[in-house]
């Protein structure tokens, strides 16, 4: 009977044992999702045509930029490089750009200028380069560019822009698509720097114990599409409100990469209202 009772004990204890790691692995494997949840949900639209198809070529375009391209380093060993528009007085104000899935191409140097310009010279802009220096003007290819990223390094370049940008820099986020959604991660990986994120239809985090460390508020410019929903962007901002987060988004009648003057679906009006709106929030960011 003794025996019996030990070989029991043996036997609950090894099932418990391995019920235990099992939980343990999958506590894990829930943490990596909830960890890359946001930007990274938006891989799974590389393989939707009509998600591709709202990224047509862009169109090529004369650009003389005011800023040039710097290079700083990385603490994974690998130098970032970003590129940058120096605040007129010395600034410890920045905005941070980010790119969408075609790389730092002329179209958001374009939107850099604007923005330094419209802000009247006074923040330091820097738009950071998430690929390493590939570029596109191709779809296919912009969608191998993306699903070849690592979020570490995502991760290191944004660190990287910040040390450049030094401990005092205030930063505010702003970006498009892919980069809409790495303005949000941007703004969270920044901690007490950060004082503002912008997100132009990107995938936003909704998971509301990340979100309570925001130290600031959000705008969202979304359009009216199947993958950036109306509910996810729902969920998003019941999120931010459980995390006692403000948000102020809208979403415009109008399609993904509606403000990409190279989309032939481009929508000024709506492109318009939502940049008056992005440089308002901003203004209030940078006084």
């Amino acid at each position: 009977m003794h025996k019996l009772f030990i070989s029991m004990s043996l036997i609950i204890t090894g099932i418990l044992t391995l019920w235990l790691s099992r939980s343990e692995k999958a506590e894990k494997s829930d943490d990596i999702t909830i960890c890359h949840t946001g930007p990274s949900e938006m891989m799974a639209f590389l393989d939707d045509p009509e998600f591709v198809a709202f990224h047509p070529s862009p169109i090529s375009f004369d650009f003389e930029g005011l800023g040039e391209m710097v290079s700083f380093p990385a603490k994974d060993g690998k130098d970032a490089q970003g590129y940058l528009i120096r605040a007129k007085e010395p600034s410890d104000q920045w905005l941070f750009v980010y790119q969408e899935w075609w790389g730092l191409n002329d179209n958001i140097k374009e939107e850099s200028d604007r923005f330094y310009n419209d802000l009247a010279g006074r923040v330091n802009v820097l738009a950071l380069d998430m690929y390493d220096g590939k570029v596109t003007s191709n779809p296919q290819e912009a969608g191998g560019f993306m699903r070849s990223t690592e979020e570490s390094r995502l991760e290191n370049i944004v660190m990287a822009g910040r040390d450049f940008a030094g401990s005092d820099a205030k930063i505010a986020n702003v970006g498009w698509c892919f980069g809409g959604a790495w303005s949000l991660k941007s703004a969270l990986l920044l901690g007490e720097q950060n004082i503002g994120s912008i997100i132009y239809y990107g995938m936003p985090v909704r998971e509301v114990e990340r979100l309570k460390k925001l130290n600031s508020d959000v705008l969202g410019l979304f359009a009216t599409e199947q993958n950036i929903s109306k509910e996810v962007i729902e969920e998003f901002a019941s999120a931010m409100e459980e995390a006692g987060k403000d948000l102020e988004y809208k979403i415009f009648d109008a399609v993904h990469g509606f403000a990409n003057p190279s989309n032939p679906r481009h929508d000024e009006e709506a492109t318009k209202e939502a940049y008056l709106m992005a440089l308002s929030y901003l203004q209030g960011k940078f006084q």
